[in-house]
């Protein structure tokens, strides 16, 4: 990599991390692992040159007021490490400071137990901004937390998917992880299925046959994509942000489950997985599958 190259690249890295607009357009013209990025600062742009980087790193960050060179001070630093809240918590985290309030008037102790009830529910409802590859082929992880399940298995009945066993690929969310869940792939969606059932522990593979579901299609030029939201041993509530017909893209957010759940991902035939059992997923950023991927299925040890 040259200095100059080395040096936008760097560019970069430094607007992601300070939250400025990075664009990335790849163009067949250019020699294959190089993207031009467009950097900018409110809406003047300061960068714009073909620098050799990882193919289909193509991000989109919010902008900010501040330019490259200005210092940032210490309340922009602390500023930068709150996350946003989903509104769809407002409500519960009011819910739980009321009643740590009570708690506390009742008995001090009581009263930290709900402060403590109180900012977990904050955490659990949090929204941060992620950083989503667009390359096309890839499939993303549609939920934080644990891949739980790799395998062949026949899709619910809903979907409309057949009874043939496809790929699909379980991510289990704890009560710690996010809950808002994104698109793993761009396309349109052509069918949303709710199915009551029970609430058994969503890391069991019964759960995705007897527990209550929402389930989803996302269809684009490679196929139909099954997106399945599971509820869980304690959650309740599936929330739904999109309707059949809508068009979404990759990462972008389309439900929400509250308080411990699983989602499944029904893949085509060509995915190949790049992740393994046990595998740490980030909803919108973490690449699950890959449908253009030439090597063989890869394998993964612990330790």
């Amino acid at each position: 990599m040259s200095d100059r190259s080395l040096d936008i690249y760097l560019r970069g890295l430094y607007a992601r991390r300070h939250a400025i607009t990075v664009e990335t357009c790849l163009s067949v013209s250019q020699p294959a692992g190089c993207a031009r990025f467009r950097v900018h600062a409110s809406s003047v742009e300061v960068a714009s040159r073909d620098a050799c980087v990882t193919p289909g790193l193509v991000f989109a960050k919010r902008r900010t007021n501040r330019s490259l060179s200005e210092p940032m001070s210490i309340f922009d630093s602390v500023r930068r490490q709150i996350v946003p809240i989903h509104p769809e918590g407002y409500i519960f985290i009011a819910i739980f400071a009321v009643i740590a309030l009570i708690l506390s008037w009742l008995w001090s102790p009581l009263g930290w137990v709900g402060a403590i009830l109180t900012v977990w529910c904050a955490y659990f409802f949090r929204d941060p901004p992620r950083v989503t590859p667009l390359r096309e082929g890839l499939i993303v992880s549609p939920a934080d937390g644990i891949v739980s399940s790799i395998g062949f298995f026949v899709p619910p009945p809903e979907l409309g998917l057949g009874d043939k066993p496809l790929s699909r690929i379980s991510v289990f969310m704890s009560v710690f992880d996010c809950h808002v869940n994104r698109a793993p792939v761009t396309g349109r969606i052509t069918r949303i299925a709710y199915k009551p059932g029970l609430f058994v522990n969503a890391d069991l593979d019964k759960a995705s046959e007897d527990n209550e579901r929402s389930s989803l299609i996302i269809e684009n030029a490679a196929g139909r994509f099954g997106v399945v939201q599971i509820a869980g041993l304690i959650a309740r509530r599936i929330v739904s942000f999109v309707r059949e017909g809508d068009s979404i893209g990759t990462g972008e957010r389309f439900g929400l489950i509250r308080f411990g759940s699983r989602v499944d991902v029904y893949l085509p035939e060509t995915a190949v997985p790049l992740v393994g059992l046990g595998s740490k997923a980030i909803a919108g950023e973490t690449v699950l599958a890959d449908l253009t991927a030439t090597e063989t299925r890869r394998s993964y040890k612990v330790g």
